[in-house]
């Protein structure tokens, strides 16, 4: 996936890895269920036009999903504005929510392996 090598490329972004604890929180959960939490976050807290404290709304940690929207920059509206090309003040459309789901989970999986 091209758009994780470039985020690689990046001081801030290529700094944030999974930890024994998150890892373990997915190997317990499942992939799936993991899946289903970022599917969740991205709906809930940067789909909409104007997310609810935008720009703070993702924790840095506590969810391995959490530390791959930092690392994949689908954190906040004005990340995925930089790097993914979606304007902010924009609803995102289910395609591009279920982009931004399939970029987390792509980095998760290269976490795992």
């Amino acid at each position: 996936m091209d758009i994780l090598d470039r985020l690689a490329r990046s001081n801030f972004r290529s700094r944030f890895k999974l930890r024994a604890k998150e890892l373990d929180y997915i190997k317990d959960k499942g992939i799936d269920k993991i899946r289903s939490h970022a599917s969740d976050f991205i709906r809930d807290r940067v789909a909409p036009a104007e997310p609810l404290n935008d720009g703070k709304q993702t924790p840095m940690r506590g969810h391995p999903v959490f530390i791959a929207q930092h690392a994949t920059a689908t954190c906040c509206r004005g990340c995925i504005e930089k790097w993914h090309k979606f304007p902010k003040g924009k609803q995102l459309t289910n395609s591009q929510q279920e982009y931004l789901v399939n970029v987390i989970m792509e980095w998760i999986q290269r976490q795992i392996q």
